[in-house]
């Protein structure tokens, strides 16, 4: 009886110990996610899946992306970049597109071809671009701002891009895509990039 009684009066001494240490547990990993977690994904790298097929074949609907949001802090964006950003007519909506033009530049789209003319070309340079997947159409003639780019997507043919809603700003720019993670056949490190050289047919 005596036994018996011992264990059931353990129960209020025992108890409470791992209470204790459950709210500590609960209280770590809140302040890790306070501290660590939401910063991560607000400021640096937060992830992406891609809906649609207007980047075909570069990205294709449902990938998972894991997208780098410091480096444009301290760098601007390049010719040939993939860029995530806000979309300027709803900016609670996220696209994906390629960029083409830079501030300052104008850019002409006719005859399936894209023109740049800037300082350094400015009889004009014919993009070579080697990652589009399908014919580029359009009739555009846009001088950029000196915060302004001009953005397309890499299938052209179903892409809404800057040939139909116009120059995207660079606030508007979230960041790039750091790495695939799925489907897993495709990870990848910067997926999409291009090396800057290749992308001007000069």
């Amino acid at each position: 009886m005596f036994a018996s009684l011992c264990q059931c009066h353990t129960w209020p001494y025992t108890l409470p110990m791992k209470n204790s240490s459950f709210l500590k547990e609960v209280i770590f990993y809140a302040l890790f996610a306070l501290l660590i977690v939401i910063p991560v994904r607000t400021w640096i790298a937060q992830p992406f899946i891609v809906n649609g097929s207007s980047m075909d074949p570069t990205f294709i609907d449902g990938e998972y992306l894991i997208v780098d949001e410091i480096s444009y802090r301290f760098e601007n964006p390049a010719r040939g970049d993939v860029v995530i950003f806000k979309y300027p007519e709803d900016p609670s909506k996220y696209f994906i597109k390629r960029l083409i033009g830079l501030p300052g530049e104008t850019i002409s789209v006719k005859s399936d071809s894209v023109v740049i003319t800037n300082t350094e070309n400015p009889s004009g340079l014919v993009l070579n671009e080697p990652y589009i997947n399908s014919r580029t159409f359009g009739n555009t003639d846009v001088t950029l701002a000196s915060n302004e780019y001009f953005v397309m997507g890499d299938n052209r043919l179903v892409s809404s891009d800057s040939r139909v809603w116009g120059p995207l700003s660079r606030d508007a720019i979230i960041g790039r895509p750091f790495v695939r993670l799925l489907p897993i056949t495709k990870i990848k490190l910067f997926p999409g990039k291009m090396i800057n050289e290749t992308t001007e047919n000069k």
